[in-house]
C-alpha cells in the first residue's frame, strides 16, 4: 500500500488552499457483530458546538499531545482517534490496530474546517453492550447496523452529516466486522474534498462528478454526489 504520510502530504498541499489551514482531526468506526449483522458505535453530540446534535463516530481534533516527538500527522491522528474513543465512549482502542478508512476535507468556504481521518477497528473484547459517555459533549450512544442508521436518518430520527452518511452507505456492503475490516485493509483509503454544487436542492459532490468543478448539476458525464432531499438523501457514485 502507498505510504499514507506521503499521500496525505501531497493531497493536503494540493487541496488545503484556504486562508486558514484545516484543523487535523480523527474519528474511529468501532465495529462489532450483532444479532442483525455488522454494527458500528455511534455517539450523539450535544446541542452546542461542532456537529451540534448530530450522530457521529467517536472522534475529535488532533491535540498537541498526540504527537510523539515528531511531526507525523498520520501517526498523531491514530493516537487522537484512540484517545477520543476513550474520552467520549470509554472504549479502549489500540492505535496500532486502526485501519485507515478514508480522509475528508470540507469545502474551503467553511470558516472552521477539519481535515479528518476516518479509521476502522474491531470492538475490543468485553465491549458487548453499553458504553460510558460523558454526558457533556456526548449525550447519547447506540450500536446500530448501517442500514438501520440510514433508515432512522431518512425517518428524521437521527441527524447525520454527509461524511457520516457516506461512510454508513459503504459499510452496508459488509455482513460482518471481519469482512468489513478485511475489505477496508485491502484498498487505498479514498481522499474526499467536498464541494457544494447546489443549494436547491442541497447537493454536495466529490472528485469524479462531471459538475464538480463547474457546479453545473446537469453537466454531462459521471456522477459522484449526494443530493439532500427532505424525503431522503440520494447518493450517486461512479460505476
Amino acid at each position: 500500500m502507498t505510504d499514507l504520510r506521503a499521500r496525505f502530504d501531497a493531497w493536503m498541499a494540493e487541496h488545503d488552499s484556504g486562508d486558514e489551514p484545516a484543523t487535523p482531526a480523527a474519528t474511529v468506526l468501532v465495529l462489532r457483530d450483532g444479532d442483525a449483522g455488522l454494527e458500528v458505535l455511534m455517539v450523539q453530540r450535544n446541542s452546542k458546538g461542532t456537529f451540534a446534535s448530530n450522530w457521529v463516530f467517536p472522534g475529535g481534533k488532533v491535540d498537541p499531545e498526540d504527537f510523539d516527538g515528531d511531526d507525523d500527522i498520520v501517526a498523531a491522528s491514530r493516537r487522537a482517534a484512540s484517545r477520543e474513543a476513550v474520552e467520549e465512549a470509554d472504549v479502549v482502542i489500540d492505535a496500532d490496530r486502526l485501519i485507515p478508512f478514508s480522509h475528508w476535507m470540507p469545502p474551503t468556504v467553511i470558516p472552521r474546517r477539519f481535515a479528518t481521518w476516518f479509521y476502522a477497528t474491531e470492538a475490543p473484547a468485553g465491549v458487548d453492550g453499553d458504553v460510558t459517555i460523558d454526558g457533556g459533549e456526548i449525550v447519547d450512544h447506540l450500536w446500530v447496523t448501517p442500514t438501520e442508521a440510514l433508515a432512522r436518518h431518512k425517518a428524521g430520527e437521527v441527524g447525520l452529516v454527509p461524511p457520516t452518511w457516506i461512510t454508513l452507505h459503504h459499510l452496508e456492503a459488509h455482513g460482518s466486522a471481519a469482512a468489513a475490516l478485511a475489505a477496508i485493509a485491502d484498498r487505498e483509503p479514498p481522499f474526499y474534498l467536498t464541494r457544494q454544487i447546489s443549494t436547491d436542492p442541497p447537493t454536495v459532490a466529490w472528485h469524479g462528478d462531471a459538475g464538480y468543478e463547474s457546479g453545473d448539476l446537469d453537466a454531462p458525464g459521471g456522477r459522484h454526489r449526494l443530493t439532500m432531499l427532505a424525503g431522503g438523501w440520494i447518493f450517486e457514485e461512479p460505476s
